[in-house]
């Protein structure tokens, strides 16, 4: 009871104003590293079906799509994604000073571990949709593909 009052008063006076644009400023790093995370997938999608649709190779698509399930724990492919977000450490470095923000590395790992498991789920995802079509006629799994890369992305 002695604590709960000076802390609210602290907190509505200190934090409280500050908590949108605190929010606004970190999600612009977050939000670029989402988006390349999505431009990554994409990229490699229509890799696939470019190669597809130059080899007609049901061994090599199914290759290449098991490829494409390993892309989350590639972590060349993956770098320029995390490396959006690692600018959260400047931005974070202003927080620390004036909010007592502490752990900023946690931050930018759960951050990346979000981004890692967002890309498992839409490589899960895009192989479960497209897994039954594997067999279908050639002249249109380039086409099918393409709408299983969409879906994902949506």
């Amino acid at each position: 009871a002695t604590v709960s009052e000076p802390a609210q008063k602290c907190c509505t006076e200190n934090i409280q104003p500050f908590l949108t644009s605190i929010l606004e400023e970190l999600m612009g790093p977050v939000s670029s590293g989402f988006t390349e995370v999505r431009s990554l997938f994409d990229k490699e999608v229509n890799e696939i079906i470019q190669d597809f649709q130059k080899t007609n190779d049901i061994m090599k698509l199914k290759e290449n799509v098991d490829q494409l399930m390993n892309l989350p724990f590639n972590s060349v492919k993956m770098e320029p994604c995390y490396l959006k977000v690692n600018l959260l450490q400047e931005l974070l470095q202003d927080l620390k000073s004036r909010f007592k923000v502490y752990h900023i590395d946690f931050v930018i790992q759960r951050t990346q571990n979000f981004m890692q498991e967002l890309m498992e789920n839409a490589v899960y995802t895009f192989e479960q949709l497209f897994s039954p079509s594997r067999q279908a006629d050639p002249a249109k799994v380039a086409t099918t593909i393409e709408k299983v890369k969409l879906r994902v992305l949506k």
